[in-house]
């Protein structure tokens, strides 16, 4: 599959198999994240790869939602605040970081027929407590890993012309 087949056909999977994921699939999903590119190359995240398998009621108190731990794995980023690049006015990039690996994550997910969901609505406290995060790792988002259950629904995107501009901000030609 070419990259822009790739891109079209990745979607929120929301219902996923209770099939296992190979371990060489596991992998490959956790290089990619692993090979995104990062601000200084710091890599300032961290995976948590948790098998779901006796810990639904657990995984349940981050993300309230069944299908949240009914794949075989919930794949859990967080970032080491202290070890990103700062830009000279103070912002940190260890979000940033984070979410361009989650997204590689995804996108490699998808290439190997494996499903995944960003979520980014969970409860953090809950996140900090179940995964035991130490003080200075802050949870960004999670995504079960495995087979999906159903089918992907049309996207809905905005036009292009809506989100980009050339040259400057300027207002939509409707506006």
């Amino acid at each position: 599959m070419d990259f822009y087949e790739l891109i079209q056909q990745r979607y929120s999977v929301r219902s996923y198999r209770t099939d296992p994921v190979s371990p060489e699939k596991l992998q490959q999903v956790l290089e990619a994240a692993q090979l995104a590119p990062s601000a200084a190359n710091r890599q300032p995240f961290r995976l948590i790869v948790i098998k779901t398998e006796g810990r639904e009621s657990e995984l349940r108190l981050i993300y309230g939602k069944d299908w949240f731990a009914q794949a075989p794995y919930v794949i859990g980023i967080c970032t080491v605040l202290g070890e990103a690049w700062s830009r000279a006015d103070g912002k940190n990039y260890a979000d940033v970081d984070a979410a361009i690996a989650m997204d590689h994550l995804t996108l490699a997910a998808a290439e190997v027929g494996l499903g995944t969901c960003w979520v980014g609505a969970f409860d953090a406290g809950a996140a900090r407590e179940v995964l035991s995060l130490p003080t200075g790792v802050e949870p960004v988002a999670f995504t079960p890993l495995g087979h999906p259950a159903d089918q992907a629904r049309p996207k809905r995107r905005r036009n292009l012309s809506e989100l980009v501009y050339f040259e400057r901000w300027s207002k939509p030609p409707d506006a």
